[in-house]
């Protein structure tokens, strides 16, 4: 990136901050960002584009297109320009977008006479949230330069959206982390389970997008890799030779691998150059590695993902000090959520503390579930989606083990429902407690005897 690009990224950003301090409400801020960009990008046309639902987009509010068009114009993930690049979550590039293929016409935009479309995909560690689009009258690509300069605008609007920076009257401006949500996984231990979500790793909030000053953010993520390889390397070291370690072994060097790489390091450099903040910068390119390493074919690549992230979320702890203890109180009923989890870390918990588990990895024979079995909660694993990134600490929480259900701020009817349920297995095992000391004898008279040698 050149010094010039660099100067106007940081410029762009440092009004983008200044317009996400002023006290105004979500719509009104994103009119004012949407004017911003456009400016600053010098392009007739800027829009953002939120998500309403899982498969829908909507047009949130732009500077160039018709504005009566806000609110109206929605859009399937997948269809056309805009549906394409959050489905895929990749930059879409066009100098001629009416002639592209995919290309949905949308009529009340007027946007017929623009020519040039970049789309950029507005997402979070894979959780998609919308796009962000400028368009030109001038038929050319956007150059790389300006790409790059509007991926680190998304990223931004990324944290900010997370934030609740936007949140206003309609679907797709209301609060994240506040609708019904339901996850189907494996089940790791029968049983079910009403409770209040209790996160195992607390979710990391990156408050500073932006900062003012480079050379301090530089000195903040230096100072923050030079620990992190000093924990992998100690934690290598207390690791033995002995082969039942080798698998955590394996992991650990991956680890001090990722911690070494200087391409990593260089990316992130670069994003604070362009005034991200030594944490955005992090979750940025922790953001573009789920993105490429997510798609990948090999199951070996994907795992490495994993290392990644775990190794991403560790820097980011340490530049926030935001630890596990977040001074939030367990709540009386809690159900664990987590991606994995080790026996030892389960059990610290203790046993008849907690309600039931749920993973997003794990399976039927790990140590997890063995505890769970002995603890006669229920578990449920592999849960699909991401569930982690989804629930908030306190958030109600019913879980099936018998289906592998998982509902999330479950509404009405769902919590009618499962509670019926959970009355008629009370029921239910209030019988099987009544026979539990009945001697095993068949109608003819003949005992069962069961031996076990253990």
């Amino acid at each position: 990136m050149t010094e010039q690009t660099d100067s106007e990224s940081r410029k762009l950003l440092r009004r983008l901050k200044e317009s996400l301090a002023e006290d105004s409400a979500g719509q009104a801020r994103l009119d004012h960002i949407t004017q911003i960009i456009a400016e600053e990008m010098r392009s007739e046309v800027c829009s953002i584009y939120l998500f309403r639902d899982a498969e829908t987009l909507e047009l949130c509010a732009t500077k160039g297109l018709n504005p009566e068009s806000v609110h109206q114009t929605r859009m399937r993930l997948g269809e056309g320009l805009v549906g394409r690049a959050a489905r895929d979550g990749r930059v879409v590039n066009e100098a001629d977008a009416p002639s592209a293929k995919g290309y949905r016409y949308m009529p009340e935009t007027g946007e017929e006479v623009f020519s040039s479309f970049c789309g950029v995909p507005i997402q979070r560690l894979g959780d998609k949230l919308g796009v962000l689009v400028v368009q030109s009258r001038e038929a050319r690509a956007f150059s790389d330069d300006e790409i790059y300069a509007l991926e680190v605008v998304a990223m931004v609007l990324a944290e900010m959206t997370e934030l609740g920076a936007f949140v206003g009257e309609g679907e797709a401006l209301q609060a994240l982390h506040t609708n019904p949500m339901m996850f189907r996984g494996g089940i790791g231990q029968e049983g079910v389970a009403e409770g209040h979500v209790w996160l195992h790793e607390p979710r990391v909030v990156v408050t500073n997008p932006v900062a003012d000053d480079p050379e301090a953010e530089q000195k903040r993520l230096h100072d923050a890799v030079d620990q992190l390889r000093v924990s992998v390397d100690d934690m290598l070291k207390s690791v033995g030779e002995d082969p039942v370690d080798k698998d955590h072994r394996d992991v650990l060097e991956a680890y001090r691998m990722f911690a070494n790489s200087r391409s990593w390091m260089r990316r992130m450099e670069e994003d604070i150059a362009a005034g991200l903040s030594a944490e955005a910068a992090v979750e940025k390119e922790q953001s573009t590695a789920r993105r490429r390493l997510g798609q990948a074919s090999d199951a070996y690549l994907r795992e490495r993902l994993q290392d990644l992230d775990d190794l991403s979320n560790r820097l980011l702890r340490i530049l926030t000090g935001q630890g596990n203890d977040t001074g939030a109180e367990i709540p009386d009923d809690p159900i664990l959520i987590a991606r994995n989890i080790g026996p030892a870390e389960l059990l610290d918990y203790g046993r008849g503390k907690l309600k039931g588990i749920v993973l997003e990895q794990g399976s039927v024979g790990s140590h997890a579930a063995i505890v769970a079995r002995a603890w006669a909660i229920p578990l449920i694993v592999h849960a699909e989606g991401r569930v982690t990134s989804e629930a908030l600490n306190g958030d109600h929480v019913m879980i099936d083990g018998d289906q592998g259900l998982v509902h999330l701020r479950p509404d009405d009817t769902v919590v009618s429902a499962f509670r019926d349920k959970i009355a008629m297995q009370a029921k239910a095992q209030e019988r099987y407690t009544g026979l539990r000391d009945l001697p095993a004898e068949a109608k003819c008279g003949t005992r069962i005897a069961l031996l076990a040698s253990l």
